[in-house]
């Protein structure tokens, strides 16, 4: 696991998903047998990682990723790198034939995440991108709704992302600088537009074409040590995306905004039959034969409780932390041999949207994405 003194490699990675796995004595499959799991800790800092290995009851850590990468008992290559730092490894896991289990974005442009698709399959690598709001438990429900076919023909999409990061001045910022510099890897698009087209692709259709809007609303910020630097990278974007389908999706994404919505992000979803509006973890529904009419008059106030017209959907199952749901697919995929979607050309796809978006925020125009193949 290398990168696992990052906030998300250590969060949700570790402690989250494979030592909640390994705690739990394993997982098991249909046929009774059990997956277990040991972690081996990869980082820089010898100190870092010996502080995590004590407070965790972790045997392996080393600060020589070739030694580990060398190492017949580690299966798996589990990457939480800074983006920069990521496609050299990923090169040497796959060199290695290790399988591949990474975070996204899988690398800086198109051409090296297809490039690292093509090794991973010309060498026969197994490899899995992390996928994690598909298994928020407000997407999980509703993925339930699209199945059931309680939309009817969905037509829209609209999805609200963000909140306020201090500027770091008056207020320690609450994301570190570096997502704010261009020059290292920073901005909303590469971070979050990865997110969207697994998003839109997996519950509504492909992405076809992207329109976006990128902004640097603030410039002036302070880093870490309280030292002012400008802003390099864009802190909002304005996306609308085209699906395969003929539905539109709009989603802006924003770290100067205001929260006024019920989560930190929301998708509203209208369709023929139906609409939901779904966050992190919530999911209400209005169906069209309990659809209000209303009617325009700003002559009058109007005093009617839109928000009351909706009914909260019940969650009828148990959901795993996402990561961790997924850490636990890709263990048996991994296993049991089996086919697995969410792979580097997934990954790639993400990396394609990010790059497209940044295209069309420069060119201001509307952007096509071709298919990507291997």
């Amino acid at each position: 696991m290398n990168g696992v003194s990052g906030r998300m490699g250590y969060r949700q990675h570790l402690v989250r998903s494979i030592l909640a796995i390994r705690d739990q004595g394993g997982i098991e499959l249909a046929d009774g047998t059990k997956v277990t799991v040991k972690p081996l800790l990869v980082g820089r800092s010898a100190a870092k990682l010996a502080d995590l290995a004590a407070k965790h009851d972790i045997e392996d850590y080393t600060t020589d990723l070739d030694a580990a990468l060398a190492d017949p008992r580690w299966e798996i290559y589990a990457d939480f790198l800074v983006t920069k730092a990521r496609a050299s490894a990923l090169r040497k896991a796959i060199a290695a034939g290790k399988t591949i289990y990474t975070e996204k974005p899988t690398a800086e442009s198109v051409d090296e995440a297809l490039e690292l698709a093509k090794l991973a399959a010309e060498a026969g690598v197994k490899t899995g991108v992390v996928h994690d709001k598909l298994y928020l438990p407000g997407l999980q429900k509703l993925k339930r709704l699209i199945d059931s076919g309680f939309f009817g023909r969905i037509l829209s999409v609209r999805g609200e992302f963000g909140y306020w990061v201090f500027e770091g001045d008056w207020q320690p910022a609450q994301r570190p600088s570096w997502n704010y510099r261009a020059e290292d890897g920073g901005g909303i698009i590469v971070d979050m537009f990865p997110h969207w087209n697994y998003v839109l692709e997996n519950l509504f259709g492909g992405v076809k074409t992207v329109y976006a809007q990128a902004a640097v609303h603030i410039a002036d910020r302070w880093d870490e040590k309280g030292e002012h630097y400008t802003a390099t990278a864009e802190d909002a974007a304005y996306g609308v995306f085209e699906l395969e389908g003929g539905v539109v999706a709009q989603i802006n994404s924003s770290w100067t905004v205001r929260v006024n919505r019920d989560e930190l992000v929301e998708f509203h979803v209208d369709g023929t039959h139906g609409s939901a509006v779904v966050g992190l973890f919530g999911a209400k529904i209005q169906p069209r034969n309990a659809t209000p009419k209303p009617v325009w008059n700003p002559d009058l106030e109007d005093t009617h409780d839109y928000d009351a017209d909706w009914q909260n959907v019940p969650t009828n199952d148990v959901f795993l932390n996402g990561f961790r749901q997924q850490w636990e697919e890709f263990l048996v995929s991994y296993v049991t041999e089996t086919p697995y979607e969410f792979d580097l050309l997934a990954g790639a796809r993400g990396v394609q949207l990010a790059a497209a978006g940044l295209q069309s925020s420069r060119e201001g125009r509307k952007v096509e994405l071709p298919a990507l193949d291997i």
